[in-house]
Parts: structure tokens; C-alpha cells; sequence
């Protein structure tokens, strides 16, 4: 799976809509979370060691973020049944989505060329989105580093909703 088009979203542009499988077995789209800001992040695998960090990082604030009615949700190509066991492992409360034929990925920009000590490959690109409540993106991250990442996100939200998350 190429990403021929190279996207790349930003502030201003609209958020593409999916209809993808929850961890829950649910069909969830981005339509059913206007209204709510949302927190859309892409990561590569369940269970590896990044891909924990940002997650369990992003579940430390998930009851604040959950009081300012903002919606927490990972994407990653993982299978449902993956995903449940990831999140029943790191407890993680918000939900998982399973974009086995990486359209979201694509639609997002957040699907291209790696690199890995030297050699590059096709794969998915660690991205957050911060969309609000009428489905416009407000800040786009790609390539970000899991450490750390989920406090760049706060200070944004902090910033464009000018009150403090806490």
C-alpha cells in the first residue's frame, strides 16, 4: 500500500470521516464525535514499546481530558481482537480503532516511506490530530516521537481552548 498522493493535512482542513472497526467490535466514525474535540493519533503497533509509552501517557490524562469533552481515539492497522488485548493489558480506556486496509492511514497522510537503521520501507507514520467539534483540524503532527508527544498535544489544547486541562 503506497501513499502516492503524499498527503499531508494541517490546520484549517477538514477532517476526513472513516467508518472503521472499534476494539469493541463497534462501527465507529468521526461523525459521531462532532460536537466533542477530538484526539485522533495513529501508531504503528500494538504492544511495542513506543507505542505503549503514547498510549499509557495519553490514558494518565484521559479523565481530565474526558471532563473538557474532549474523545480520545488510536488508530493503527492492528486487529480488533489486538487491540482488545493491548488495552485490557495497559488498561486503557479509550477506544482502539482497526484500519486493517490502512484507509485512514492514507486519508490522513499518516501511511509512507520510513526509515529504519538505513533502509526505508512503506509503513505507518506515528501522527496526532487535534480536531474540533466541527470536524476542522486544528493542529497536525507527523513523525513524532512517543515520549513526550502527549504533552505537546495538552499544551495545544491548553492554547486553542484558553483554560487549563487540570
Amino acid at each position: 500500500m503506497k501513499n502516492e498522493n503524499k498527503i499531508k493535512l494541517s490546520a484549517g482542513d477538514l477532517a476526513p470521516d472513516f467508518i472503521v472497526l472499534s476494539d469493541e467490535e463497534q462501527h465507529v466514525t468521526l461523525k459521531q464525535f462532532l460536537g466533542k474535540t477530538i484526539i485522533l493519533y495513529f501508531y504503528p503497533k500494538d504492544d511495542t514499546p513506543g507505542c505503549t509509552t503514547e498510549a499509557c501517557e495519553f490514558s494518565a490524562h484521559y479523565e481530565k481530558l474526558y471532563k473538557k469533552n474532549i474523545v480520545v481515539l488510536g488508530v493503527s492497522k492492528d486487529s480488533t481482537q489486538s487491540h482488545r488485548a493491548f488495552k485490557k493489558k495497559f488498561n486503557l480506556p479509550f477506544l482502539l480503532l482497526s484500519d486493517f486496509d490502512g484507509k485512514i492511514c492514507q486519508s490522513y497522510g499518516a501511511w509512507g516511506t520510513k526509515t529504519n537503521y538505513g533502509k526505508a520501507y512503506e509503513g505507518l507514520i506515528r501522527s496526532t490530530f487535534v480536531i474540533d467539534s466541527k470536524g476542522i483540524i486544528q493542529q497536525a503532527w507527523y513523525n513524532v516521537k512517543a515520549k513526550g508527544h502527549v504533552e505537546k498535544v495538552l499544551k495545544t489544547l491548553w492554547k486553542n481552548t484558553g483554560n487549563d486541562l487540570d
